[in-house]
């Protein structure tokens, strides 16, 4: 089991492109742990605005009656992938892993893979 510092950790050494990541509680906008990021990736405002993201989504699921649940959330931008991963079980109901990725060097499939391998061995 991991705890917040050693998942991200993992993430930006067992990620290819990786910019930024960061734990968000969902319910409040919070970053609870980040790494990465910088004066052009500002990993709070990226956490509060991507709960934005993830509540709107969840409230429009709820509109259409989908009893589903979010695995990820892919926003692709011109030169990078952000990549949102809800999580589920051992207390990480409320909070998602958000990953910032530079387009030209990331893999996606295996960057989801990863992050959800992360998720799996968090402990919160």
């Amino acid at each position: 089991m991991a705890n917040v510092e050693t998942a991200l950790k993992e993430a930006t050494t067992s990620i290819d492109g990786v910019l930024g990541a960061a734990l968000v509680d969902a319910g409040s906008g919070m970053a609870l742990g980040t790494i990465g990021g910088g004066k052009d990736l500002d990993l709070t405002v990226a956490a509060a605005g991507n709960t934005d993201v993830v509540r709107a989504k969840l409230r429009t699921m709820e509109m259409l009656g989908m009893k589903d649940e979010i695995e990820d959330i892919l926003i692709t931008l011109g030169s990078q992938y952000h990549l949102i991963r809800l999580m589920k079980g051992r207390g990480g109901s409320g909070l998602f892993l958000y990953l910032a990725l530079d387009k030209g060097r990331a893999n996606l499939a295996m960057a989801r893979h990863q992050l959800k391998k992360i998720e799996a061995e968090l402990e919160v």
